[in-house]
């Protein structure tokens, strides 16, 4: 099976993939991603407690200080790191074979970033509307003023290390092996929103929530496959979680870094589901502006 003409791009991505395309690779190099997260975040995390020792550790469990929201959000980079390391060991790939090149790269983000504003200010134009209760202030606004350039470099790192792995190594892997569109699109975005079910903390929403999460990745692969880089997607999941988590975060936990908390919980059915069907109406809008923002 050819490659599908809005896919062609993809090939660039997925070529050094396709010299060592055996599952295994994959698997034992999902393996290898998980040991070096993990032993990084360890020392990392012992570096911390004794350097810094205080109560602001608590948090580090669900992000409700701006030191732990940091601190968890940077630590996506080792993820970013185990990447690299399994790519290397098992693919003899580089991680900018992942990514695509830097060039072409930073392009594309910066091109659908400045679309994806427009789109922010057009949205901003429409009439408001009102939740059944007001945002509740969380950090003051010099303070989150303060922590913005922290906050958006942290994002950085937290939406490329996922995009980097989902759309970038395990979907190359993925089409490496498998021809047809779908096994690669569909299946590492179901990974990815498998990552999303929270039950405990999303209760009778967490099965939409995660619909949600897998749409998503779908999106977000599409647009990888069409840019050849995953520059498109990490402007689209950046500017996504800078509202989720920056602008206006859940009450309930990674709240450290946010201007305003929801007055409403992720478990609340009630109040959470129609803006769910805005949040959904907007990702799908935002992803038909980044595929009009790379169009060759």
């Amino acid at each position: 099976m050819r490659p599908r003409p809005q896919y062609a791009a993809h090939e660039a991505l997925v070529r050094t993939a396709r010299q060592r395309p055996a599952l295994w690779r994959l698997i034992l190099g999902l393996v290898v991603v998980t040991l070096v997260g993990y032993l990084l975040f360890s020392v990392a995390h012992s570096v911390l407690v004794g350097l810094f020792p205080g109560p602001w550790l608590e948090g580090l469990l669900d992000g409700s200080n701006p030191a732990a929201m940091l601190a968890m959000l940077g630590g996506f980079g080792f993820v970013t790191a185990g990447v690299a390391v399994a790519a290397r060991l098992l693919q003899k790939r580089t991680l900018f074979s992942v990514t695509g090149a830097p060039r072409p790269l930073v392009h594309q983000f910066a091109r659908v970033s400045l679309y994806l504003l427009a789109l922010a200010a057009a949205l901003l134009l429409l009439p408001p509307y009102q939740m059944d209760a007001p945002m509740v202030p969380n950090l003051p606004l010099l303070t989150w003023l303060a922590l913005l350039p922290f906050s958006l470099l942290a994002l950085l790192v937290q939406t490329s290390a996922e995009e980097i792995l989902f759309r970038g190594y395990i979907q190359q892997s993925l089409a490496a092996r498998f021809k047809h569109p779908l096994i690669w699109l569909v299946l590492p975005s179901v990974l990815f929103a498998l990552g999303h079910y929270l039950p405990a903390e999303a209760g009778d929403n967490a099965l939409l929530i995660t619909v949600w999460a897998g749409v998503f990745g779908i999106l977000m692969a599409d647009l990888t496959a069409r840019a050849g880089t995953i520059g498109p997607a990490v402007a689209v999941h950046f500017f996504n979680n800078f509202t989720a988590l920056v602008l206006f975060a859940s009450p309930t936990s990674l709240n450290g870094l946010a201007l305003y908390l929801l007055p409403y919980e992720m478990s609340d059915a009630q109040a959470l589901r129609p803006w769910m069907a805005v949040d959904f109406a907007v990702m799908v809008i935002g992803w038909l502006v980044a595929r009009l923002a790379i169009r060759r």
